[in-house]
């Protein structure tokens, strides 16, 4: 398969797709400088996607995708991407990494979170975030410890962007493990859909407590207009952010490549070499 895509949808948001084309420019340009061929523009629908007649499948032959011609073609799966065998440059996260994806891609590198409130180089964490006025709002710790206001929360409606989120929920729940608890903190658990959603449904009361990433959440403070009635009560512990991948077949000497443009654009506030 020839037709290389790349995508960049974890910070994708509508207002900011001028960043991230600008952001993918950057990029695309670095890694034709290593003779790379990358994509002029990145993918943001299922449409946009190369067909796979048969389905996407591992190397034993196993089904593990739909092709994404059958899928709806506004919409983007973003397991479409991360599996697709065309998949040159994309971003995830963790979670679904740890989860079974890290089977099927190769990571690329890490980008820098420097910028925001929460992150420092490749690593992150994500802002705990009430309603204003139900709670102290607090900056993140410069150790990077995770600050969790156990009293605060404890019996509060708990909202999440997905369950396999490393910033929305298995950051959390993790460092409520580590400080003796569990989510079952928490009077109810209910699923947003994403990490705007989560903001906008403790703004409006739907739910009480929300773990945002701190790049979601700098987003959401420059766009959503709602983010102004929350604040942020604690943070978790920082950990890597989300990676850069490619499919498990890119050849070795363009995985090379990509991770030595990275490199060389080290210097930008974005993008950090890996390992």
């Amino acid at each position: 398969m020839s037709e290389l895509i790349a995508a960049l949808p974890m910070y994708d948001w509508p207002e900011a797709r001028g960043e991230v084309d600008a952001q993918w420019a950057r990029l695309r340009d670095a890694f034709r400088q290593k003779g790379i061929g990358a994509p002029k523009t990145i993918v943001r629908r299922n449409g946009d996607l190369p067909p796979v007649p048969d389905g996407i499948r591992d190397p034993q032959g196993a089904l593990i995708a739909p092709d994404p011609a059958t899928l709806p073609a506004d919409e983007l799966d973003f397991h479409e991407i991360w599996l697709h065998p065309a998949l040159l440059f994309a971003q995830t996260c963790w979670g679904p990494m740890e989860l079974g994806l890290s089977s099927h891609v190769q990571v690329v590198g890490q980008p820098s979170y420097d910028a925001y409130e929460g992150g420092q180089g490749e690593l992150y964490s994500s802002a705990l975030v009430m309603r204003a006025g139900e709670g102290p709002e607090v900056r993140s710790p410069a150790d990077g410890k995770a600050l969790l206001p156990l009293d605060l929360i404890r019996g509060k409606r708990f909202t999440f962007n997905s369950l396999d989120s490393m910033s929305g929920i298995v950051a959390l729940t993790r460092d409520l493990l580590a400080a003796g608890q569990s989510l079952d903190i928490f009077s109810s658990r209910t699923e947003s859909g994403g990490h705007r959603d989560s903001v906008i449904a403790v703004a409006e009361g739907r739910a009480d407590v929300a773990a945002i990433d701190c790049e979601s959440w700098a987003l959401a403070q420059r766009f959503e207009p709602v983010a102004g009635k929350v604040v942020t009560v604690g943070w978790t512990a920082r950990r890597k952010g989300l990676p850069f991948i490619t499919a498990r077949t890119t050849p070795e000497n363009t995985v090379r490549a990509m991770r030595d443009a990275l490199a060389g654009l080290a210097e930008q506030p974005r993008i950090q070499r890996v390992g």
